[in-house]
C-alpha cells in the first residue's frame, strides 16, 4: 500500500500542478526563465514552461564540466567486436562538439530533422546530442527496420542529413545497413542531402555514393576541435520524434519538447530510479526505443551519472555478461525487460552468482508486462528489489512505478505499482466511461494535461494526436494507454494487455496477460507468448505456444504431452476452464525482434493462416517456422 508521504506527494502533483513542477524545473538550467508554468488553453494540448529558453545538450554536459569533467560520462562496450571506450565528461564534451560543427558544416541548424539510423555505438550517442546542442530534431530509427519502414520515416521526418554507419553486429554476424540505406534514399520521395556514415570495417561490400556520402571520421578529422556554441531553445522546441506504430499502418511521430522532458527526466533520476551522481546505470536497451533515449542517453546525464552503453546480447560470451559489467563498474542500477530477464532465466544459476553485485541496489524492469514467476525469480537470485515500470514511446517516462526516491513501499510482483506524480491516472469502463472500482478491469486512461516530458502532438499532424489518444470519451479528452488495468484493493495496479490483444472467448474478454501469467506459474515454463486465433463456435479461442526451461521436452513426444496436459492443468488452477487454451505448442524458440520483442500479431497470423507481416525486424526466422509446423503437425 502506498504510504502517506508517497499519497500527499502525488496528490500534490495533481492539485497543484503548477507550484510542483516550478519546485521540479529548478533541477535544471534556464537560460531564460519560463513566465508560465503550464499553458493547458488549447486542451488536449499542454505546453510547459513557457517562455523559458534551455538546452538539452548543455544540461546533459556542459554543466557537469566544472564539477565533474573527468568523471566517467559513457562507457561503450562491445562483445560483439570487442571494444571498450570510456569518455569522461570532458572527452564527450569535445567528441558533441567536434560532431556539431560537423552537422553545421552541412547546413544543418534549428529546426532541421537529422535522422540516426544506427547501431549501438558511442558515435549513435554522440549524434543525438550533437542534434540537440544545435537545435536539430533527432529521430533515431531502430537499426532492425527494413529499407520501406525507413523510406516512410524519411519522407515523414523529411530530414536534412542521415547519420548511419556500415554495418553493426549480432551474435558474431555481420548485418549491413548502408544497403539498406541505400535503397531508403531511392524509395523516399525527400532523401536526405547527405548520409553520414562511420566506417567500422564490417562491411567489405560498402559503397559510397558521390557527392551525397561523407565519411564521418574524415569529417571529424576536418573540423578539429571546435567549441560550438548552443542554440538556446524555447521549452517547447521539439527536441526529437520517434516514431511509434500506428493502427493506420502509417506510423506515428511522437513528438517530444525540450524543457519538459529534461525536468521529468531529471526528476525521475531521484524519486524513481534512485540515482546519484558519480554512479552507474546501466540500461540493456537500444537507442532506438524510447527507453534507450531516456534512460541510456538523457537521464542518466542529466543526473551527473555514468551510462554504460552495451552492443550485444546478454548471453554472449556466456550469461553472465551483463553482471559482470556490474561489478566492473559498480552499476547501482540495471533497467532492462522482462523478455531479456526470462532469456536469462534459461542460463546456467551460476551466472547470477559468480560476480560481486554488492553495488547493485534495484533492478527495473519495463517495455512489457512483468509476470510474478519471472520477477520472483530474479528479486531472489540478485537479491536485490525488483521494480517493475510501466510506461510507453508517447510518455517517455514512467507511469506507473514505485518510487523510493520518495517514500520506499513494499512490490508486489507482477504489480508496477502505483500512479507516478504528474500522472492522473484512472481505470475507465470501456463502455460508460466511468472510473471503475477495485478489483474491476479498466482502460488505463490518463486526465490531462499530461505531465512534462510525455508527447505534444504527433509530428505534422495535431489532428491524428487528438483523434489516436484523446477519442475514448466522447464528453471530456481522456488520454488512453490502449491497456487494460486492474486496480487491487490496496491501491497496487496491475497492466493486464493491450485493449486490441484481448482474446473475447463467449463473450468472455480475457486478456493475454492473464493467460501467460497462468501457464508461466508451471515450473518448467521459461517463456509463453498466446494469442487468440478465430473460432466458429466462440468467436475466439487462446492458444500458447511455450518454450520449455528443459529442452529435452522437444525429442520425447510422451513427455510433451504429459506436459502440455500439466501446462493446461496450471491454466484451470489459476483463471478457470474458460481460460484454459485451446492448444499449447512446445517449441525451442519464439519469433521476437532483434531487440527482444514478442512478434505476437505475427504469431497470430500464422496460427490462422494468414500474412505475417512486416518481418523485417525478425531476429530468427527459424522461430516463426516453427510456429508454422507447430500448427501443422509437422515440428
Amino acid at each position: 500500500m502506498a504510504g502517506e508521504i508517497l499519497k500527499q506527494f502525488h496528490q500534490r502533483s495533481i492539485a497543484h500542478p503548477d507550484d510542483f513542477w516550478r519546485e521540479q524545473a529548478q533541477r535544471i538550467h534556464w537560460e531564460r526563465p519560463f513566465d508560465q508554468v503550464l499553458d493547458y488553453s488549447r486542451p488536449p494540448f499542454a505546453r510547459w514552461f513557457v517562455g523559458g529558453t534551455t538546452n538539452l545538450c548543455y544540461n546533459a554536459i556542459d554543466r557537469h564540466l566544472a564539477q565533474r569533467a573527468e568523471q566517467k560520462a559513457l562507457v561503450f562496450v562491445s562483445t560483439e567486436t570487442g571494444i571498450e571506450h570510456q569518455y569522461s565528461y570532458r572527452d564527450l564534451y569535445v567528441e558533441v562538439n567536434r560532431l556539431a560543427a560537423v552537422l553545421k558544416q552541412q547546413g544543418v541548424g534549428k529546426g532541421d530533422r537529422v535522422i540516426i539510423y544506427m547501431p549501438m555505438i558511442p558515435e549513435a550517442f554522440f549524434a543525438m546530442l550533437a542534434c540537440v546542442r544545435i537545435g536539430a530534431i533527432h529521430s533515431v530509427v531502430f537499426g532492425g527496420f527494413a529499407a520501406h519502414s525507413l523510406a516512410t520515416r524519411i519522407d515523414d521526418a523529411q530530414p536534412a542529413l542521415l547519420v548511419t554507419a556500415d554495418a553493426g553486429m549480432r551474435g558474431g554476424r555481420s548485418i549491413p545497413y548502408k544497403p539498406l540505406v541505400d535503397e531508403a534514399c531511392r524509395l523516399a520521395s525527400h532523401p536526405p542531402r547527405h548520409v553520414l556514415l562511420v566506417n567500422r570495417g564490417l562491411d567489405p561490400g560498402l559503397t559510397w555514393v558521390p557527392g551525397r556520402d561523407l565519411d564521418y571520421a574524415q569529417s571529424m578529422q576536418a573540423v578539429g576541435t571546435p567549441e560550438v556554441p548552443v542554440e538556446w531553445v524555447e521549452s517547447t522546441h521539439p527536441a526529437y520524434i520517434l516514431y511509434t506504430s500506428g493502427t493506420t499502418g502509417k506510423p506515428k511521430g511522437v513528438q517530444r519538447d525540450t524543457g519538459g522532458y529534461a525536468v521529468a527526466l531529471t526528476a525521475s533520476m531521484e524519486y524513481i530510479y534512485c540515482g546519484k551522481p558519480g554512479e552507474a546505470m546501466f540500461t540493456t536497451s537500444d537507442i532506438g526505443w524510447v527507453v534507450g533515449h531516456s534512460y541510456i542517453v538523457y537521464a542518466p546525464l542529466l543526473a551527473g551519472m555514468t551510462t554504460i552503453m552495451y552492443e550485444g546480447l546478454p548471453t554472449r560470451p556466456d550469461g553472465g555478461i551483463w553482471w559482470q559489467l556490474v561489478e566492473r563498474y559498480q552499476v547501482t542500477t540495471v533497467f532492462s525487460s522482462p523478455t531479456a530477464i526470462r532469456v536469462l532465466k534459461k542460463q546456467d544459476p551460476k551466472y547470477l552468482t559468480q560476480y560481486d553485485l554488492s553495488s547493485l541496489r534495484y533492478l527495473f524492469l519495463a517495455g512489457e508486462p512483468l509476470d510474478e514467476p519471472t520477477a520472483r525469480w530474479i528479486s531472489e537470485a540478485l537479491k536485490v528489489p525488483v521494480v517493475d515500470n510501466y510506461w510507453q514511446t508517447e510518455t517517455g517516462w514512467p507511469i506507473l512505478s514505485a518510487m523510493p526516491g520518495v517514500e520506499p513501499t513494499a512490490c508486489k510482483f507482477g504489480s508496477p505499482s502505483f500512479p507516478v506524480y504528474g500522472y492522473n491516472v484512472q481505470l475507465l469502463d470501456e463502455n460508460t466511461g466511468q472510473p471503475v472500482p477495485a478489483q474491476q478491469k479498466g482502460v488505463l486512461g490518463i486526465v490531462p494535461p499530461l505531465p512534462p516530458g510525455c508527447l505534444s502532438t504527433v509530428w505534422g499532424d495535431d489532428a491524428r494526436f487528438v483523434s489516436t489518444y484523446f477519442s475514448l470519451l466522447k464528453e471530456r479528452p481522456v488520454y488512453s494507454s490502449f491497456d487494460w488495468g486492474i486496480r487491487d484493493e490496496e491501491g497496487y495496479y496491475f497492466i493486464l494487455g493491450r485493449t486490441d490483444d484481448v482474446i473475447n472467448v463467449a463473450g468472455h474478454r480475457l486478456g493475454t496477460r492473464e493467460i501467460e501469467e497462468a501457464v508461466s506459474s508451471h515450473a518448467n515454463v521459461a517463456e509463453v507468448a498466446v494469442v487468440g486465433i478465430e473460432d466458429k463456435l466462440k468467436g475466439q479461442v487462446p492458444i500458447a505456444f511455450v518454450v520449455p526451461k528443459n529442452a529435452g521436452l522437444l525429442t520425447d513426444a510422451a513427455a510433451t504431452q504429459a506436459f502440455e496436459k500439466q501446462v493446461l492443468e496450471a491454466v484451470d488452477s489459476h483463471l478457470g476452464a474458460i481460460a484454459r487454451p485451446a492448444r499449447v505448442y512446445v517449441v525451442s524458440l519464439l519469433p521476437k525482434t532483434r531487440s527482444g520483442k514478442l512478434l505476437r500479431r505475427s504469431i497470430q497470423a500464422v496460427a490462422e493462416g494468414r500474412d505475417p507481416g512486416d518481418l523485417t525486424t525478425l531476429d530468427d526466422a527459424s522461430a516463426l517456422e516453427q510456429i508454422r509446423q507447430a500448427i501443422q503437425g509437422t515440428l
